[in-house]
């Protein structure tokens, strides 16, 4: 996803959503397509989609809040510009990935699950990207980083946050 198709924090476009919905709801096992097109186009699955998106495959809310809670790369709420995805398997565990959770909370004050304050970059933990023998492992906006040690995080950050290398 690129930044240009994210919409604004509070912005809710309900008739650019219904046209999501509209737009893939003749699939079959619709509720997931539907769910990574609204993600697609605003960057997060907005609350007020659920019902929508409800009505339109005539199932519950409640089932469609489970699909969302249930795989976490859906968002309820908007990513900074750039999303850090940090491995936190065993073997990048074995190999640090701790240090550089904590590095990232207490120097570039970015937690697991939110967005830094200044909007640049939101850290998720993911398990196992498959880059094991590379670890720490991570994915930058999508991108594989392996080996990742304290150097290359904070290059990532200042990259993030536009600061010239």
């Amino acid at each position: 996803m690129n930044i240009e198709t994210r919409v604004l924090q509070g912005d809710f476009d309900e008739v650019r959503t219904r046209r999501v919905v509209d737009a893939h709801s003749g699939l079959e096992g619709a509720c997931l397509p539907i769910l990574h097109a609204l993600q697609e186009a605003f960057g997060y699955v907005d609350k007020r989609a659920i019902p929508i998106v409800a009505d339109a495959l005539n199932i519950s809310k409640a089932e469609v809040h489970g699909v969302i809670s249930f795989y976490h790369d859906f968002r309820g709420r908007p990513a900074g510009r750039h999303v850090l995805k940090l491995c936190r398997a065993e073997a990048c565990q074995a190999m640090g990935v701790d240090a550089l959770v904590d590095r990232l909370a207490n120097l570039h004050g970015c937690n697991a699950g939110e967005t830094s304050a200044d909007g640049a970059l939101t850290l998720d933990n993911v398990y196992c990207l498959g880059n094991c023998a590379l670890s720490p492992a991570a994915l930058i906006d999508g991108e594989p980083v392996g080996r990742l040690n304290e150097t290359r995080l904070d290059a990532i950050v200042a990259r993030c946050r536009g600061a010239v290398q």
